[in-house]
């Protein structure tokens, strides 16, 4: 098993990668898939926390359309990442990995409330931590949040696991002649409006100089590629 170059790692996941071919909800196959690509980098001696997206359960954007509220859109969204989060704990404690749930907004009866130095405890100690309910405020994207644990968990790297590729100069899914970047600082990233990650998240990581690996969920050994430093996707650091 090759050796990784980051000891402890963020991993971000879009909750669509939950749904399976439905585009909906949580498929216990897709689910156990996430959990097998998992457990050959924890092989490779990391420490892993996971900050989880919603799209798979409930998209804000389109209810705030029709005239819900902001806040409480947000709110609906931070309590579907719980979802997902213990759908993923699951899988992974069903192939023995020690798994800890911790959430912004407390509901003690399924998980831990988000302690900075217990989630850096559980990581010590071989656990992977997931964070669920975002940042626990409204207006803040589950990036965001990504951004903010991996700061605060003190993580060498944020691996954001996307459905292409890397960031290219426009839609790969639309043009053909769409241009991938193997590198880009993270200025060129903001300045480029990417649309794979949301600014506040590029700018958290820009000050706070955490390098971001933008890759995708397939093949199935791209978690591991990507912490054992191989050339994926694309890194944006400064």
């Amino acid at each position: 098993m090759p050796s990784a170059v980051y000891k402890r790692v963020l991993l971000k996941l879009s909750g669509e990668f939950m749904a399976g071919p439905s585009g909906f909800g949580v498929d216990p196959v897709s689910v156990d898939g996430i959990s097998e690509q998992i457990l050959p980098a924890l092989e490779c001696g990391i420490e892993l926390a996971i900050v989880i997206g919603a799209g798979n359960i409930w998209r804000g954007s389109d209810s705030i359309a029709r005239g819900m509220e902001r806040a409480t859109a947000d709110y609906m969204g931070m309590l579907a990442t719980v979802i997902n989060a213990m759908a993923l704990q699951d899988s992974l404690e069903r192939m023995g990995v020690i798994t800890r749930v911790q959430t912004a907004i407390e509901m003690r009866a399924v998980a831990e409330p988000y302690i900075r130095r217990r989630a850096i405890r559980h990581l010590e100690k071989g656990r992977v931590v997931i964070f669920g309910a975002g940042t626990g405020n409204p207006y803040f994207t589950t990036d965001t949040a990504a951004a903010l644990r991996a700061m605060e968990i003190g993580a060498n790297v944020l691996l954001k696991a996307t459905k292409v590729d890397g960031v290219y100069d426009k839609d790969p899914l639309k043009a053909q002649d769409a241009k991938r970047y193997e590198r880009l600082s993270f200025n060129e990233a903001l300045n480029m409006g990417v649309q794979v990650m949301d600014g506040a998240a590029l700018a958290l990581c820009r000050d706070n100089n955490l390098p971001i690996i933008v890759f995708k969920l397939c093949p199935p050994d791209s978690i591991v590629r990507a912490v054992c430093g191989e050339p994926i996707g694309t890194l944006v650091s400064h």
